[in-house]
């Protein structure tokens, strides 16, 4: 006889069962994310994932060829426009390599990557118009971003695929930061060498760029943004001014610039992704949470070219005019290998950053393992910071530093940075950083352990540090701070020499 139910049929009425059940007992089912708000000493909303319909088209019904040639550019757009117009739903792409331009998310869309599928970004710079956009904290132009939302509702990136920016195409390399092989094989793409035939720039418009840039992005205005277009290289997942986003299970990386740039949004969840880029990667950050309100980020894996976990909130003028903060964040069970930074706040933090609580983290061979870092121009204030259960090892240079003598280099370009023989007075454009609390830290090796290196007029204040041990080659280091705790905090050291401290006060060893 033939069973009148399959397995899988009698899975789905038991569990609707079990569910009307808890319904009726009067308990709901219970949120996933719940225990990151236990004992949580801010208030935050729920987070909750974005309400994306159950219909699914796949871009193959749109003419998309996944055969790494056939550019799909238009096959992407003709599914999102289509499935948008219907209510939402997810856009799916199949395993395959797909060749596209840039794709831009609506709203209700979930773009669904199967297991197997890659996407490919060309790196044909006619696909990517020049935009009125953010970076760094500026306001400025650049390219439209391979992956990008603006103003959308509730959307999101889900599945087990890949998405590569083709960022090896647009990023200049410092010959220093790459291996001697890889220099070789960058020589032979072509592009153009600097003067002093140690940076590789893609073509002679970025070149020209970059010399009126320094050693920032934001070239000078008078040049024709169509010979600079390079230089203009974007963040290659841009999400500017949405609500109720979800990035889930994918892999993203080989990045133009940033991988990924949530800026001005509010109601994220990022989830288990893999985030990847070369070690020698210029701007190569992992993730950079920009002026954001209510952040999940949760399980996610990096190994990049610059800070992997960033937080940011706009630079000098720029920043202090939008003023928007970045607020309640959560950061739990993130894996770091390679980056400048591990967690990293600043140092565009002009609009301001609060309410962060950083948990259960693993920093494995980063530059530094929790960075904080300004200068003087900035202004805005970062306080209400949380660290707590942080693994590290192998860190290059300190485990813990506060900079506020940032001056856009890496922490093994160059030291803290100098004092001014002439203190300025404090005032709106003076970074302030307090009321940061990390425990339960372990350091298995790092060239320094902590440095706190605060401004003269506005002193890095009521920082604490409790069952903190790290085996490092230097100590701990401190200057112009105010209230610094170290409760339970044990530094081994070839020397064991005591702690340095110098112009500052409230001092406290416990």
């Amino acid at each position: 006889m033939k069973a009148f139910f399959s397995s899988g049929k009698i899975q789905t009425i038991v569990w609707i069962s079990l569910l009307a059940l808890a319904f009726c007992c009067g308990r709901k089912p219970s949120y996933e994310f719940a225990d990151l708000y236990e004992g949580l000493p801010f208030d935050m909303p729920r987070v909750q994932r974005p309400s994306i319909p159950k219909r699914s088209a796949s871009i193959v019904e749109f003419g998309a060829v996944g055969d790494g040639i056939t550019l799909n550019t238009e096959a992407f757009a003709a599914a999102i426009s289509h499935v948008c117009g219907k209510g939402g739903g997810h856009v799916v792409v199949p395993e395959g390599i797909w060749l596209t331009g840039p794709v831009t998310l609506l709203d209700n869309i979930d773009l669904h990557l199967e297991e197997g599928a890659v996407i490919v970004f060309s790196a044909d710079r006619d696909l990517y118009p020049i935009i009125e956009t953010n970076f760094e904290g500026l306001d400025m132009y650049r390219c439209l971003s391979p992956i990008n939302a603006y103003r959308a509702r509730n959307i999101s990136i889900t599945g087990k695929g890949i998405i590569d920016g083709s960022g090896d195409s647009w990023r200049e390399v410092k010959k220093q930061n790459a291996p001697p092989k890889v220099w070789k094989e960058i020589l032979k793409n072509g592009g153009v060498l600097s003067d002093r035939q140690d940076v590789w720039f893609p073509d002679e418009g970025y070149k020209k760029a970059r010399a009126t840039s320094g050693n920032f992005n934001n070239p000078d205005p008078s040049l024709d943004t169509a010979e600079i277009k390079s230089f203009l290289r974007p963040v290659m997942v841009s999400v500017r001014e949405c609500e109720n986003v979800l990035l889930e299970g994918c892999t993203f990386q080989n990045s133009p610039a940033w991988n990924i740039h949530p800026l001005y949004s509010r109601n994220l969840i990022i989830k288990d992704i893999n985030v990847r880029n070369p070690w020698y990667a210029t701007n190569g950050d992992g993730i950079d949470i920009d002026a954001c309100e209510n952040v999940i980020l949760q399980g996610a894996t990096f190994d990049v070219g610059d800070d992997a976990i960033c937080i940011k909130s706009g630079k000098d003028e720029d920043g202090r005019r939008h003023a928007v903060k970045c607020r309640n964040l959560l950061i739990d069970r993130c894996t770091v290998y390679h980056g400048h930074g591990g967690f990293v706040v600043g140092s565009e933090m002009s609009g301001g950053v609060e309410n962060i609580k950083v948990t259960r983290n693993c920093y494995l061979g980063t530059d530094v393992g929790l960075r904080f870092k300004s200068t003087r121009g900035r202004g805005g204030v970062v306080k209400d910071i949380w660290i707590d259960d942080i693994k590290m090892k192998d860190i290059v240079a300190d485990a813990v530093t506060f900079n506020l003598f940032y001056a856009g280099k890496s922490a093994t370009e160059g030291g803290p940075g100098a004092e001014s023989a002439t203190i300025p007075e404090a005032d709106e454009t003076t970074p302030e950083f307090r009321d940061i609390h990390i425990s339960n830290v372990t350091c298995n090796g790092a060239a320094a352990a902590i440095t706190v290196n605060g401004l003269e007029e506005k002193p890095v204040r009521d920082i604490s540090f409790s069952g903190v041990t790290i085996s490092s080659r230097k100590g701990i280091e401190v200057s112009n701070a105010d209230g610094i705790t170290f409760e339970n905090v044990v530094v081994r050291t070839p020397g064991g020499e005591a702690p340095s401290v110098r112009n500052s006060t409230r001092i406290t060893f416990k």
